[in-house]
């Protein structure tokens, strides 16, 4: 129970004892919330913080941003990390030492697998989970139809290229790596030979650049990454007074999507690296809808499947996930992410 509902309930004694000169409020207390350096995270950040303060407006939330492992290497492509965790593991190491009470992610950043001793407090209101093309400034161009045989679009993602290479095999891909300001830069350069980027809508909304936006990108062309468009909040397993703070944050319905999407990954064992698209939805009739898509690195093999369950808690949510994983095995997705991975033991040997 949080430190401000118990000075309630202390006011409330007092009052039916006759005492007490009005609200009590408890002791200012510092809640530490972890954050990336970058201009997209913080903004991130202070909307939770903000969202944190309007209820507890007797609290003061500090945020403390630090330069991780993915913000210090822009040169090396994603894909070669193979890992989530180098978004998230220097925050977490303050955390488990007690020198954060939360930390903000994007959840698509966040493993699938947290650190020992670390829970998601909290997953806030999905903003536009799609992905968006973004054409260089001055183009005339409108759609990945309309860009000529060789034309470079910029993505770090093997998912988005993946996925794209299916569709378009007449495009060329150039991994492209930085904030979204120094990709954006990169983009409309003259000397670059990008034609177009593909960015998460979310991050230009919340970043205030939607005007950017040529198009979005959904299914059946290109399905987002598993915890895109939503944010995450870890906190320390048993930490029951942050816990019980950020109960007015969450989100259900984007809450038990989200889990839904990180139980298939995790059945999966994918991460950023492997090609994994998902779509989730409430369908008309109340039942989780999900299409998940699981591509070769060259586009030319694919899987791909769509459910409906009943999901009311986050046990179902998690059930539900490792269900479709298992339709993306039985059908042959299993095959494509051995190849994935048994050729990238070749390049790392």
């Amino acid at each position: 129970m949080s430190s401000y509902v118990l000075a309630q309930i202390y006011q409330l004694i007092l009052n039916l004892v006759g005492g007490g000169p009005g609200p009590v409020y408890p002791t200012r207390r510092n809640i530490r919330i972890g954050s990336r350096k970058s201009k997209l995270a913080l903004i991130q950040t202070h909307l939770v913080r903000d969202a944190l303060q309007a209820v507890y407006p007797d609290t003061n939330f500090e945020i403390i941003a630090m330069t991780t492992t993915g913000d210090n290497n822009q040169m090396k492509p994603l894909h070669s990390f193979g890992a989530k965790a180098l978004w998230t593991q220097e925050l977490e190491v303050l955390l488990l030492e007690n020198k954060l009470e939360m930390i903000v992610h994007s959840d698509l950043d966040m493993p699938t697998q947290l650190p020992h001793g670390c829970k998601i407090g909290a997953i806030l209101e999905r903003e536009d989970p799609r992905d968006a093309l973004v054409m260089k400034a001055g183009s005339s161009y409108k759609s990945l139809e309309d860009l000529p045989e060789g034309s470079v679009v910029g993505t770090s993602s093997v998912r988005r290229s993946a996925q794209i290479k299916k569709r378009y095999p007449h495009l060329n891909f150039e991994d492209v790596r930085g904030n979204v300001g120094t990709r954006l830069a990169k983009l409309d350069d003259p000397a670059s030979s990008y034609a177009c980027l593909i960015l998460a809508a979310a991050g230009l909304i919340r970043l205030d650049l939607g005007a950017r936006i040529t198009g979005y990108l959904s299914s059946p062309y290109l399905l987002h990454a598993v915890g895109q468009g939503a944010l995450g909040v870890e906190i320390r397993d048993g930490d029951e007074g942050t816990a019980e703070m950020l109960k007015t944050l969450g989100h259900k319905e984007t809450t038990l999507h989200c889990l839904a999407e990180r139980s298939l990954m995790r059945t999966l064992e994918g991460g950023c690296s492997v090609p994994i698209g998902v779509e989730t939805e409430t369908a008309t009739d109340g039942q989780m809808l999900m299409r998940a898509v699981v591509v070769s690195l060259d586009g030319h093999n694919s899987v791909d499947v769509e459910e409906r369950m009943e999901v009311v808690d986050e046990d179902e949510a998690n059930n539900f996930g490792r269900v479709v994983a298992g339709k993306l095995v039985d059908a042959g997705a299993g095959d494509i992410l051995k190849g994935i991975n048994h050729n990238r033991d070749l390049l790392d040997a």
